[in-house]
């Protein structure tokens, strides 16, 4: 179920005059120069000369370096700016600022900026150890992690009223309950309210609030007004407290224990990193289908953590994700499991939707015990015929690993804006080739046909499997143009040594956007 797809006159001003375009960049060069703040919808705008003074004059300063020919950075840029402002009305410590990584390259490499956009957050000044931004990509993300780190992390609850209140104020909410408030354990703790910043954090240690909760070691406390209500994790006196661990064990719990998917849950679902994913569909119009839900909740709770539990209304926001699965809303109701790290799909039979059946099941896929369910296509009546071979599921074997054939394979998705840009590229690497006996262009609709042995993880991918024995495979992870894969033909599946070719602008669909354009200029799944 992995469902984020894809994101998606003169030059200087002056007439054409040479001594007003020379006064012009006369005049830029000298505002460049000089160490002055200035500033655009807020944000701190930063170069090499003023970079030392921002940092002088703001304790808390989260910095975006950009491209300007990123997408990702322009999409970026309204949130970043209504952020900034936000901070800035609340007279928070805290100011955002931006580099052109493009004409800053001495503060690019002093960074190690390889992708756009990369945010950093300076404290204090220090310029040498930048801590690397970890939340959402939102004004409100990008907000309420740079409030955890301008002020306490987490509140101080100092009797039961203020705890109760505190408590009782939000869906979720999370207590530390330490008898030493300055201790490894306690800091540890602060160290989580810090990243995980969209839950309150509050802190107690009077023996009061101890016998209120029922308590009388070190614990952290997850309440929830859903599920339970409250869940316990006890610090271990020996081991102490783990932030990785205790992150996770709050991402986990602070899901609902089903989750029903829709746009407002998606980003739940998918940051959490859950390992698989158990997959009830219906028709949420449907009274019987709706009642399966009873079934599929009571197997739930003995998988938390391993396996996550989703409803998908095939007939509601969920009727997007069905291409993925290969289903249509009449395929309801139907349960799959995912798993998270190569895509596959298990499915169970419909015999039975009890949580005995279900439970059964998983714990089957989870011991190997059941095999994936592959889709594939059914193969055009052209597909061999063609300057570029279409190829299926269920002809990949035969054409891929053919002994006497050496086979590059493009690995596409129809949306993909990468694929989409380099097609014409790979149309005419196929004319190229097509009287060669012994070498074949083909591709593969990676999102209606999938592979046992082979997971693709982003669009495109590009594959050489060469002739001979042994079922070889060599990823292709060069530039896109028909030169350059001609010399990889032509090499017998490798480049000779050269420098590489660099494209200007290459945009990467994980979020963030790679200056080398290599592998990476890809849409990830």
């Amino acid at each position: 179920l992995v469902l984020s797809l894809g994101w998606l006159g003169p030059v200087l001003g002056g007439e054409e005059k040479d001594g007003e375009v020379v006064a012009d960049e006369e005049e830029e060069e000298a505002e460049v120069v000089s160490d002055e703040l200035k500033e655009e919808d807020g944000v701190l705008v930063l170069h090499e000369h003023n970079f030392a003074r921002a940092l002088n004059e703001h304790q808390l300063l989260l910095v975006e370096f950009y491209a300007p020919w990123c997408g990702h950075c322009q999409r970026l840029a309204p949130a970043f700016a209504q952020a900034a402002t936000t901070l800035r009305n609340e007279s928070s410590l805290a100011r955002l600022g931006k580099v052109d990584a493009t004409a800053q390259t001495a503060l690019a490499a002093e960074f190690g900026i390889t992708s756009y956009p990369t945010l950093k957050l300076f404290r204090d000044g220090n310029r040498t150890h930048p801590l690397a931004y970890t939340g959402r990509m939102d004004a409100e993300g990008i907000v309420r992690w740079m409030q955890r780190r301008a002020g306490p992390s987490a509140t101080l609850l100092q009797d039961t009223d203020i705890a109760a209140t505190f408590i009782s104020s939000q869906d979720l909410v999370v207590v530390g309950f330490f008898k030493d408030l300055r201790g490894e354990v306690a800091q540890a703790f602060y160290e989580v309210a810090r990243e995980v910043v969209d839950m309150p954090f509050g802190v107690a240690e009077s023996k009061e609030l101890f016998q209120e909760y029922g308590l009388s070691a070190d614990t952290v406390c997850l309440f929830k007004k859903f599920d339970e209500g409250r869940t316990d994790f006890p610090v271990d006196p020996l081991q102490g407290l783990d932030v990785a661990e205790l992150t996770q064990l709050l991402r986990v719990h602070s899901l609902k224990l089903v989750m029903e998917f829709t746009k407002e849950t998606s980003d739940q679902i998918f940051s959490v990193k859950i390992p698989h994913h158990m997959i009830l569909f219906l028709n949420a119009s449907s009274s019987a289908q709706l009642a399966l839900q009873d079934g599929f909740r009571a197997a739930a709770g003995a998988f938390r953590g391993k396996v996550l539990f989703v409803t998908v209304d095939v007939t509601g926001h969920g009727a997007d994700v069905l291409p993925f699965f290969g289903m249509t809303p009449a395929d309801a109701p139907t349960l799959r499991l995912v798993k998270m790290e190569n895509n596959r799909k298990y499915q169970m039979e419909q015999d039975s939707f009890s949580d005995t059946a279900i439970r059964t099941f998983i714990q089957e896929v989870l011991d190997g015990k059941v095999k994936p369910r592959l889709m594939s296509a059914e193969p055009p009546k052209d597909w061999d015929s063609r300057p570029v071979k279409v190829l299926v599921g269920k002809t990949f074997e035969q054409v891929a690993f053919d002994e006497t054939k050496n086979v590059f394979v493009k690995f596409y998705a129809p949306w993909c804006s990468h694929c989409q840009a380099m097609a014409a590229a790979w149309e005419e690497l196929g004319e190229r080739y097509k009287d060669h006996e012994d070498i074949v262009i083909a591709e593969m609709d990676s999102t209606a046909n999938e592979l046992e042995n082979i997971t693709i993880h982003g669009f495109p991918t590009l594959h050489y499997f060469p002739a001979g024995p042994g079922r070889k495979m060599i990823e292709y992870k060069s530039a896109r143009d028909v030169e350059t894969f001609s010399k990889f033909l032509e090499n017998g599946g490798m480049l000779p040594e050269e420098p590489p070719v660099v494209p200007k602008s290459p945009e990467n669909s994980t979020g963030r956007e790679d200056p080398l354009g290599t592998d990476e200029s890809r849409d990830e799944l």
